[in-house]
């Protein structure tokens, strides 16, 4: 079974600075983003959604709203024969402390033990920013940093306490990233 983890806002979607997707309306696909879900969904990756969404635990939206964006974000997918095989959201604040919120692993964990994965090593997590190399590290996994969201150059990963295994402009370059390295037996679990 091959199973990719990815971040939801700024992989997938557009990360907004200092906001939330609150609604349908601000939710935006990044333009890369299909074509990369496009090459990991017919290469047979499960893809796995793993999301901060602390917006829930502030008040400033609701999780009903969270569940309407990710019931229209699928069936965007699914139209363009993309499947996400799961969407793990972390709904608290920092001030939680809880173990699901990035960049501890928990949500991480949770999908494997759920797709029955005993190695992440041979996993990748795809993230915008510190706290998802963090998670993908602490969960065992490679990382890739994409550029496309809140990280947007290498030179702003200088004074971060860990370094991705791979950084990408976007989710269609660190697709081409996953499939050469499965094709080195990497991706199979």
């Amino acid at each position: 079974m091959k199973v990719i983890f990815l971040d939801r806002d700024g992989v997938i979607c557009r990360f907004r600075l200092n906001d939330y997707a609150k609604n349908w309306q601000e939710f935006q696909f990044l333009p890369e983003a299909f074509s990369g879900l496009k090459r990991l969904s017919e290469a047979g990756y499960n893809i796995v959604v793993i999301s901060n969404q602390a917006g829930v635990g502030k008040g400033i939206y609701s999780e009903a709203a969270l569940q309407e964006i990710t019931r229209r974000m699928l069936a965007v997918l699914a139209s363009k024969n993309i499947r996400i095989a799961a969407v793990h959201y972390c709904l608290h604040t920092d001030q939680d402390n809880c173990d699901c919120r990035k960049p501890k692993p928990g949500m991480i964990l949770q999908a494997a033990r759920k797709f029955g994965l005993s190695d992440l090593s041979r996993c990748f997590f795809v993230g915008d920013a510190e706290v998802d190399i963090l998670a993908g590290k602490n969960a065992g996994t490679r990382t890739i940093l994409v550029l496309s969201g809140k990280t947007q150059s290498p030179a702003e990963i200088e004074n971060w306490t860990t370094r991705p295994d791979f950084i990408a402009s976007n989710l269609s370059e660190a697709a081409e990233i996953v499939l050469k390295k499965d094709g080195e037996n990497c991706g199979r679990i």
